[in-house]
């Protein structure tokens, strides 16, 4: 009984905070009464979803621009006016309340209203990740009953002889008879992870149940209602779907592009002055091995990252070169998020993942399963307001304490509070009876001055079990070979940190977010 009245005052003060920053970033501001009316409506009708927010934005500013794509732009109304053909469409095909759609595609409108669209039918979205093989694809199609996929071109070999329908574009969807539901069903989004190791598995994204979410990343964010919003990274990740939704909540026109080039992403903030860019940290990289990296005209006041680790090189690198711009969210897709850097942090911890927003716990838990004092390291565990509901596969799960949700890595708290990231768990391996961990190698070769980036990962050894390996891309021109690599390393770290393979590449393989694949990276035999 305690538990549950602390948790609804907890709710409720988070909240009240919320609508503080709502007020301060602009988004709580007089409107209307008519059009007030129609926003409450489509917030009860679509409760507070990505359907609720862009039903919501046509009542509230219908000619403002929703978004721009490749294709060119279109406003709230007129992408309402579409999700509602192709609502209809969906309907007439059999998609409702309990049944699945799937999206794969590139950053489009068409990503985009297909999430609206399912949402104005209560079905569940699954956001299928662009680098996922034909195999893959599949797999999770059965797995999930997919009623329909809309996939971009690109993917036909991937998507062939798949057992439901596939779309290669919203317009392909044409239109259909009848009214939408008035109340359709609470889907959920589902968003699959990034399998770097392993099959993806899809987890269950909910719908907020309250504003408090938006008062923990506003808290650390200052975003500005109505200010265009560069989404780069991925809208099919958990990070470009939650950009999508803040984007969404403050009004703001959404500028996408189905490509990352370095130099068209400085075009576009440019072009388009946009107020806020949220991208993933190898994007970052890209634009800094620009000749000419630098703002063109513009700088937006927020450059946010997330979807895998920030080096403390880059974002040193960054900061210097583009100014006091740079956050860093660190979570996953089970928690959500987990703490959150500004650039405050990164210049006075470079590399760290940040602290604990608004209404979250943050806590790193030792072999014991007791909290860690500062500077020990432990696995990272949250609890916050935006969990996930679980994975769609019976045979997963993830680690928990109490009402604590493991994150998957290994790291520390220091005395600020700052969360630092040694890496995943999983990625630990022991060799000769010693536990190694790839994320000190890592740091230590991505920081030097020769190294562009830089992966380490454990490979079988008939005498010790495993072997550290470290995959290296060099800076263009750099001269160094693997003895040169290895002493760096003893030079700084334990000799069971010692890689005993170095393998020079061009680039390192990744996913959509910018996470090296290691599955891919162990497949070659490195050079000794």
């Amino acid at each position: 009984m305690y538990d549950s009245v602390s948790r609804t005052l907890g709710q409720a003060a988070a909240s009240a905070r919320a609508v503080v920053e709502l007020a301060r970033s602009g988004v709580v501001r007089p409107v209307r009464p008519d059009r007030l009316a129609r926003m409450a409506v489509a917030a009860l009708r679509y409760r507070l979803t990505v359907a609720a927010g862009f039903v919501a934005g046509a009542a509230r500013h219908p000619d403002r621009t929703a978004v721009i794509d490749d294709r060119g732009s279109i406003t709230y109304a007129e992408l309402h006016e579409r999700t509602d053909r192709i609502a209809r469409a969906l309907a007439a095909a059999g998609v409702g309340g309990g049944t699945r759609v799937g999206v794969l595609c590139r950053n489009h409108r068409g990503a985009v209203e297909m999430q609206v669209a399912a949402g104005k039918l209560g079905a569940d979205v699954v956001l299928f990740n662009t680098g996922m093989s034909a195999g893959q694809v599949r797999e999770v199609a059965d797995e999930l009953d997919l009623r329909l996929l809309v996939a971009d071109p690109e993917f036909a070999t991937v998507t062939e002889g798949l057992p439901c329908p596939v779309v290669p574009d919203t317009d392909e969807l044409g239109d259909g008879p009848g009214p939408l539901p008035l109340r359709p069903a609470a889907g959920h989004t589902i968003v699959l992870t990034s399998g770097t190791t392993g099959p993806p598995k899809g987890a269950r994204r909910p719908a907020p149940h309250s504003l408090a979410p938006v008062a923990a990343v506003l808290s650390e964010i200052p975003l500005r209602a109505g200010g265009p919003v560069h989404i780069a990274a991925p809208l099919l990740h958990t990070w470009g779907h939650a950009a999508l939704q803040l984007a969404m909540l403050h009004g703001a026109p959404v500028v996408l592009t189905e490509r990352f080039d370095p130099g068209r992403f400085l075009d576009l903030v440019a072009e388009h002055r946009c107020d806020a860019v949220f991208a993933v940290p190898v994007m970052l990289q890209r634009v800094l091995e620009l000749p000419d990296a630098g703002w063109r005209g513009h700088a937006p006041r927020i450059v946010a990252v997330s979807g895998s680790a920030l080096p403390a090189g880059l974002a040193t690198a960054f900061l210097d070169r583009f100014g006091e711009v740079l956050y860093n969210l660190s979570g996953s897709t089970e928690v959500s998020w987990a703490s959150i850097a500004t650039p405050a942090d990164l210049r006075a911890a470079p590399g760290t993942a940040g602290r604990a927003p608004v209404g979250t716990r943050l806590v790193v838990l030792g072999e014991d399963d007791a909290p860690a004092p500062a500077g020990a390291e432990g696995r990272v565990f949250v609890a916050n307001d935006m969990p996930f509901e679980g994975y769609t596969r019976e045979d997963a799960d993830v680690e928990r304490s109490g009402d604590l949700i493991g994150t998957g890595d290994v790291g520390h708290l220091d005395e600020h509070g700052r969360l630092h990231l040694t890496g995943r768990a999983d990625d630990m391996f022991v060799s000769g009876g010693e536990n190694v961990h790839p994320g000190p190698v890592e740091d230590l070769l991505t920081a030097r001055a020769e190294v562009r980036e830089a992966a380490v990962a454990g490979v079988p050894d008939d005498e010790y079990g495993q072997r550290l390996a470290a995959y290296v891309v060099l800076e263009p021109g750099a001269q160094v070979d693997a003895d040169t690599v290895r002493g760096w390393v003893r030079a700084e770290l334990s000799r069971f940190a010692v890689p005993r393979d170095v393998e020079f590449l061009d680039e390192l393989p990744r996913n959509a977010t910018g996470k090296v694949v290691h599955r891919e990276l162990t497949r070659s035999d490195p050079a000794r």
